[in-house]
């Protein structure tokens, strides 16, 4: 044929679809995204393998080939690169030319004891009461249970009381969480006018510390379960004298008199009325001039991917909450005796709903 190299036979041009309408090439395209959708519980468990080995650690002070991460943690050489290869397809690593693996942008959190560090909320979203619950998230749409409580026999947060083990990682992973997002959170949110706050159920103190931080001025309380607060992170220098941990239960009452109270990312946990209950608590702990500051990832409307709905899909499975539109977090405010002053949005996890106590 005109054209071909010797010993070469030169294949016709043809269309790649009936009249060339691009058809298959869109059903190609559509097979493709389905098929990796189907496949995205993969992704998170070798995402939750690199983190358990510490891969992210071991580059730290440079690229290293698999053989040589294989051999610093003690698994086996050919499938680390296999799954390394794998996670580089989604930006996680980077393989360069000779086979070396690099840290990238995403997998930097992956660190252990770095300051955004994700490490530990990785690792345990990859661990049986959260999997297994999402295995069973077509039980909880056909009955409009919790998929944990099905299988469990026992609510999410009395399950992370009772083992001992689970429940450490469970408060190390959301402090990590917390980590993340409270320098947003403290930035955005004016405390000027105030003297002293209370996080409500604050877990390890990662959002009170970073207020303090910021607002030299005020003194804060941490309020959560006794097994919670043991582990806070405010005992610093820079916040001598200005903090006091305080175990409570926080549908019972709270610690009265402060000017703020934060709530992040406690009401999503819970459904309505317990939720009501909450707040109810903190109005009654509150002076007439205080003000509240509900942070929690609110779900727009559209069909574009949002954290909030994915959280959401979580407490379907895990915890008897759910994800909330900003008009029903502004409807349960409200329930409570609340009046909403202001929305923001220093991030899409962590959307600010300000209210004050309804006149």
């Amino acid at each position: 044929m005109a054209g071909a190299r010797p010993g070469t036979t030169e294949v016709p041009k043809t269309s790649s679809t009936p009249h060339g309408t691009g058809q298959a090439t869109d059903a190609e395209q559509v097979t493709s995204e389905l098929l990796e959708l189907a496949l995205g519980y993969v992704y998170s468990a070798a995402l939750h393998t690199a983190a358990r080995f510490g891969i992210a650690d071991h580059l730290a002070d440079g690229p290293r080939t698999a053989a040589e991460l294989a051999e610093a943690t003690d698994v086996n050489g050919p499938h680390l690169y296999r799954l390394l290869r794998f996670l580089a397809t989604k930006r996680v690593f980077r393989e360069d030319e000779e086979g070396r693996f690099h840290l990238t942008p995403l997998a930097e959190p992956l660190r252990t004891h770095t300051e955004r560090s994700l490490r530990d909320y990785i690792m345990v979203r990859g661990e049986a009461p959260f999997w297994q619950s999402a295995g069973h998230l077509h039980d909880a749409v056909r009955t409009g249970t919790t998929a944990f409580e099905d299988l469990y026999g026992t609510p999410f947060y009395d399950y992370v009381a009772t083992d001992r083990d689970f429940g450490a990682a469970f408060n190390s992973s959301m402090a990590a969480f917390s980590e993340a997002l409270s320098n947003g959170i403290a930035e955005a949110c004016d405390f000027s006018a105030a003297r002293s706050v209370v996080d409500v159920g604050g877990g390890r103190g990662g959002l009170l510390r970073a207020v303090l931080r910021r607002n030299p001025h005020l003194t804060g309380t941490l309020f959560d379960l006794e097994t919670v607060v043991a582990g806070h992170v405010l005992d610093t220098p820079e916040l001598a004298g200005r903090w006091k941990a305080e175990p409570g239960d926080f549908f019972t009452s709270v610690p009265a008199g402060a000017d703020v109270y934060l709530l992040k990312h406690v009401l999503a946990s819970w459904p309505d009325e317990r939720c009501v209950s909450i707040l109810r608590s903190c109005r009654r702990a509150m002076p007439a001039h205080g003000r509240l500051l509900a942070v929690n990832a609110m779900i727009p409307a559209g069909n574009e991917p949002h954290p909030g709905k994915t959280i959401d899909m979580l407490m379907m499975t895990v915890l008897n909450g759910r994800g909330r539109t900003r008009a029903e977090y502004e409807a349960l405010l409200t329930a409570a005796g609340f009046s909403v002053t202001r929305f923001l949005e220093p991030s899409p996890h962590a959307s600010v709903a300000e209210a004050v106590v309804a006149g």
